[in-house]
């Protein structure tokens, strides 16, 4: 063994005594033999231990421990700090900024044991209420975080987005009278983006190559016959497809949907397809109707496209209020009134739901039964004072380990409205966790189940559940099923929308605001619902004031 990866492991070892509090001395010794062995200009390993203990900064102990290291490849001091340690956090410690005594404050003080998870106490702004931290510390983490995201050659939809629309418009003012349009998953709406693929018609590969290689968003600009490789300075491969105008609807439509989808309405068509001038051609060529591009996965609704019943796709437009966001009262950055003004005046939406952490969340500043009543106080008030505009009474209660949640009935019964959600241990097998959500979905007062899988994508991959009988249990108890829109989650995923549809679920596209910045996120809410199938009909809130009001009084009086 190297020095490098004997002082690396000195490291952290004196990383995970600081974590777990241990004497200072001993740390401050061991991490100074750990720059020791690092700049050694011979190496150590095979060195005798009488030998090892007469370095300069080594010692007795230390000594014994290296021996210990090259002869096991271990140490058991070490060894039984790590099974002290949950995974993530020792991942955690690797983050630029982040030493022990910060990761130390995160763990036992805000209850986050991975990065996923950091990364949406971020985005949730939590992490500035803690000590020794602030906005420009968070937004520094969130950065970092999001380059290690990038790593595995993946990110989220919402991470590139506006680079994607950005690179879209440089290329329409190089190329003004060509066809361009982008294809593949981010077309598709895809909640995960992996390669960003263009298509462009009517336009020589040579002169689009020389032009593409000077813009400062592309680099390692490579021509492949009639493609163009590139990346996104971000990491995001780029694969734009020249092709002549003729062809160039042909090539949207096969670079848009899955191979199966493309493959499936090809098989179709029984008469030469020549060159289609419109994709819609394609389709009506093959007995179909025209698919919107998020429907495009796989032979998911090929058979409503033949039957003609396609879903009338619910867009953001149609939503009239917003479930499911955070408040001063808990871990949010406005208070009530901002938030309803913000959401009337800006948002032009009809009610707000409020529904704050409730008292199981102490990292979020969760609320006691008597803050409750103070807070439905003040919406009292505010329902009062603000005009052409009505906010709920919500909360997002904590499920418990055995599926209760977290109030007393007396207390539940005071909410119009309430989103039953797991934020604590969330290591559980897929039958205990299935039967935890089912518990609370039986639960008179729940409403709502927020975020069922608990996921964080491309960090997290969330307690296995099985979906058919969750979803059940949310038809046979008249319970919502969320969409959260953040796009870190997006849960309950697209995939099992259909299911829950089928079975008359209704689904609500919530923010999980926690800022007013953060009703944004709804945009990516409807996306993933439409790639699911959802119509407005059955979005909880795309009710108007006066229906959601009915629904939330029906299930309160358990009719």
């Amino acid at each position: 063994m190297e020095n490098k990866p004997i002082a690396r492991t000195l490291r952290l070892l004196s990383q995970l005594m600081e974590l777990h509090g241990v004497n200072p001395f001993k740390i401050k010794s061991i991490a100074n033999a750990a720059l020791k062995v690092d700049k050694l200009p011979f190496p150590i390993a095979g060195k005798p231990l009488a030998e090892l203990e007469k370095i300069d900064g080594i010692g007795k102990s230390i000594a014994a421990k290296i021996v210990e290291l090259l002869e096991n490849g271990t140490m058991i001091e070490l060894r039984e700090m790590l099974d002290q340690t949950p995974e993530g956090i020792v991942e955690m410690m690797g983050i630029k900024g982040l030493g022990p005594k910060k990761v130390a404050i995160i763990w036992k003080e805000l209850g986050i044991e991975n990065i996923g998870e950091l990364y949406y106490a971020c985005n949730e702004n939590r992490l500035i209420e803690a000590k020794g931290f602030g906005l420009k510390t968070q937004e520094e983490i969130k950065r970092l975080i999001e380059f290690r995201m990038a790593g595995n050659g993946k990110f989220l939809y919402s991470q590139v987005e506006q680079e994607v629309k950005d690179l879209m418009e440089e290329i329409k003012g190089i190329f003004p009278d060509a066809l361009k349009h982008v294809a593949g998953e981010f077309r598709r709406l895809n909640e995960i983006i992996s390669e960003l693929v263009i298509v462009i018609g009517s336009l020589n590969q040579d002169v689009a190559f020389k032009a593409l290689a000077e813009l400062d968003t592309l680099q390692n600009v490579v021509l492949n016959g009639t493609h163009i490789n590139a990346e996104l300075k971000n990491g995001l491969l780029v694969d734009m497809i020249c092709v002549d105008k003729a062809d160039y609807y042909y090539e949207l439509f096969v670079n848009t949907g899955t191979t199966e989808h493309v493959e499936e309405v090809l098989s179709r068509i029984n008469i030469p397809l020549e060159q289609p001038e419109t994709e819609e051609i394609i389709y009506q060529k093959a007995g179909l109707a025209w698919m919107q591009p998020e429907l495009r996965e796989d032979k998911n609704f090929i058979q409503k496209a033949a039957e003609n019943k396609l879903p009338t796709l619910i867009s953001y437009y149609d939503l009239k209020g917003s479930l499911h966001n955070h408040s001063t009262w808990s871990d949010g950055v406005n208070t009530l009134e901002e938030i309803a003004l913000y959401c009337r005046d800006e948002l032009k939406l009809e009610y707000l739901g409020i529904s704050d952490h409730s008292k199981s969340a102490f990292y979020a500043k969760g609320l006691s039964i008597e803050r409750v009543l103070q807070q439905q106080e003040e919406i009292d008030h505010l329902n009062k004072k603000i005009t052409g505009f009505h906010i709920f009474k919500g909360i997002e209660s904590d499920i418990l380990n055995d599926g209760s949640l977290d109030y007393p009935d007396e207390i539940l019964k005071k909410f119009d409205f309430i989103v039953a959600s797991i934020h604590a241990n969330l290591k559980m097998q897929e039958d205990k966790a299935t039967a935890r959500l089912i518990k609370a979905i039986e639960n008179p007062f729940t409403t709502i189940l927020g975020h069922p899988t608990g996921r964080l994508l491309l960090s997290r991959k969330g307690y296995e559940i099985d979906h058919k009988k969750v979803i059940d249990a949310c038809a046979a108890n008249n319970v919502v099923i969320e969409i959260n829109a953040n796009p870190v989650r997006l849960d309950l995923d697209w995939r099992w929308h259909q299911y829950a549809l089928d079975k008359g679920v209704m689904l609500s596209i919530n923010p999980d605001a926690h800022r007013n910045s953060g009703f944004s996120d709804m945009h990516y809410g409807t996306n993933i619902a439409r790639k699911g199938g959802l119509t407005k009909e059955m979005c909880l809130n795309a009710l108007p004031l006066a229906e959601i009001t009915k629904v939330f009084e029906k299930k309160k009086s358990g009719k």
